[in-house]
């Protein structure tokens, strides 16, 4: 994926891994349009960097994506890349009493549904545009899950199988698309406790390592996956799953 010049749509951009990464992504010289539920903090977020465009969406709400790709079809004709960010996590308890199935509803409505949601409503306006990429967060938890997030990681699984069709079925298009999938990084997504976790990554780190590898064309068979994260993704063909799952889910 070309890293500048482009007009890049990016979903869940209002903290963590989305924000830091449309805040880098226009420093390298792109029109930035950050999208999410949050209409204040983007705001705010585009007045601290001027240049950004904010615009309120709901992924779970299939007439606020269709209000959004009429906008972006009238303002910005010239979207080319969509970055589909927005995401929850929450840990569930199945072996509890209490257990419902809230958690795993709202993850699959926002992390899955959401991401194909934004396709659907989206993809129309990018194909054909020069150096037009549709992105996806994953996680390198959807080849070795942690058990404490359950819906979690088996929506993560679902959009690499996902994208993969996604890429076959758009293979007659100039469309690029690429699965990103983060390491534990140091933002909020579980809660303000990761923000400060000495065992996860750095967040300005992790954007570097993906900036750079996209503008190296590193994503092998469309995915971008740092080296620390290799061993999981290559788990059950390297029979070492049930050693890392042990590793990751102690006792």
């Amino acid at each position: 994926m070309k890293i500048t010049g482009n007009t890049i749509l990016l979903t869940g951009a209002s903290s963590g891994i989305g924000r830091a990464l449309a805040e880098a992504l226009h420093v390298c010289g792109n029109r930035v349009i950050i999208a999410g539920r949050r209409k204040a903090l983007l705001d705010e977020i585009a007045a601290i960097r001027p240049g950004l465009v904010a615009m309120q969406l709901d992924v779970d709400d299939p007439a606020s994506l269709s209000q959004l790709a009429a906008n972006l079809r009238d303002r910005f004709p010239e979207l080319n890349v969509i970055f589909a960010n927005a995401g929850i996590s929450r840990a569930e308890d199945m072996a509890s009493d209490d257990w419902t199935a809230a958690d795993a509803e709202a993850i699959v409505q926002t992390n899955i549904l959401g991401v194909v949601r934004v396709a659907a409503a989206l993809l129309p306006l990018i194909k054909g545009k020069p150096d037009a990429a549709f992105l996806a967060t994953s996680s390198a938890l959807a080849f070795v899950p942690r058990a404490d997030f359950p819906a979690y990681c088996a929506s993560k699984a679902f959009l690499h199988s996902w994208l993969q069709s996604l890429r076959h079925q758009l293979r007659r298009f100039p469309v690029e698309v690429l699965e990103i999938s983060p390491p534990y990084v140091q933002t909020t997504l579980t809660g303000v406790q990761q923000a400060h976790d000495a065992r996860a990554m750095p967040l300005n780190d992790y954007v570097a390592e993906v900036l750079g590898k996209l503008e190296a064309g590193d994503t092998p068979h469309g995915e971008l996956l740092l080296e620390r994260d290799s061993p999981r993704r290559w788990a059950e063909r390297d029979g070492r799953f049930d050693a890392i799952f042990s590793v990751q889910n102690p006792g």
